[in-house]
């Protein structure tokens, strides 16, 4: 059986926003706060991982953890054995909180795989993105948290007739992401367990046309984003798990008029603001400056001291794989 073909990779993911309201299992959001990993080949079989931040101390150090077994299916699927390896994890994206963690830990098993069997180069940061998608996608079993953090910016996913398909399409610069982070956790198993097997079919057409809706808002028209984001298919459902999430929600959107949604599946808030295009800024990279201190001071005020408000740019690029640094 042959060895992998590299020896080392490191590989930073970011954390993702799915859903934005109605875009249930199909929209989402990367953005630019990150966990990284590296690894490196042993020369024995033995699996030792080391956690720094976010899990440190409550995460699996051996094979059970996430980004080991996203590595073991990549390389039986390319039919060999996962060898010996050293991982260690410098994770920022909170846990449980409607963020992605667990796409971002599966994205990055699977890069990493992808690069040791050859599939991606380190010193390009060159990497089979289509093919770490339907891998990641396949581990996760949805593709909004995962698209993104393979892609970037903002992506629609979903499931074709025999393969996984993402469309990414650049979002405005005008977009002024703030995420609101509580300190309770809520598992995406729970979140999706309160969901109703079926809907009204008045809610389903209701949420079909604010999907549409918000794919035109994030894309070339933030001022349309707070009706876009209006949702009938599971923030409803799943409110008795996050009361204060669901109360932020009501405050923002009732007496500030802010696009406030859940977060994947909570309780994470996502508050998508924006501003006119005279105000719109670049760098010298001609990147949006995302300056969104305002807007978090004044959701800061709403929220009081239980709450970690936090404005967020827009991730542009999605994974990276690169050589190590030492």
């Amino acid at each position: 059986m042959p060895r992998p073909r590299r020896t080392a990779v490191h590989v930073r993911t970011p954390a993702t926003s799915a859903n934005l309201g109605p875009g249930f299992d199909a929209l989402g959001l990367a953005l630019e706060l990150y966990d990284e990993i590296e690894v490196r080949l042993r020369d024995d079989e033995r699996v030792v991982v080391e956690v720094d931040g976010e899990g440190a101390g409550e995460l699996p150090q051996d094979e059970r953890h996430l980004v080991v077994r996203a590595m073991r299916e990549t390389f039986e699927a390319a039919g060999e054995r996962l060898p010996g390896l050293e991982l260690r994890c410098r994770n920022r994206i909170p846990h449980g909180r409607g963020l992605g963690s667990s796409a971002a830990a599966i994205v990055a098993g699977v890069s990493a795989a992808t690069t040791l069997l050859g599939g991606g180069d380190p010193e390009t940061g060159e990497l089979d993105r289509d093919r770490v998608f339907q891998l990641a996608a396949d581990i996760e079993g949805h593709p909004d948290n995962v698209a993104p953090c393979v892609h970037g910016g903002f992506a629609i996913a979903w499931r074709g007739e025999k393969a996984w398909r993402v469309l990414s399409v650049p979002p405005s610069p005008r977009l002024r992401p703030v995420v609101c982070i509580p300190g309770e956790r809520l598992s995406t198993e729970r979140a999706r367990g309160l969901l109703p097997t079926s809907v009204p079919h008045g809610d389903a057409a209701f949420s079909a046309g604010r999907a549409a809706l918000l794919v035109a808002a994030v894309s070339g028209h933030p001022e349309l984003l707070f009706e876009a984001t209006e949702d009938r298919l599971h923030e409803s459902y799943r409110a008795p798990a996050m009361p204060a999430s669901a109360e932020l929600i009501r405050t923002l959107r009732e007496r500030d008029r802010l696009a406030a949604v859940v977060s994947g599946a909570g309780p994470t808030v996502l508050v998508l603001g924006h501003v006119p295009d005279a105000d719109v800024e670049t760098d010298r990279e001609r990147r949006p400056v995302q300056n969104s201190d305002d807007l978090a001071d004044s959701i800061q005020e709403r929220t009081g001291t239980g709450w970690h408000i936090r404005p967020l740019r827009i991730d542009p690029a999605g994974v990276c794989i690169s050589s190590p640094r030492s």
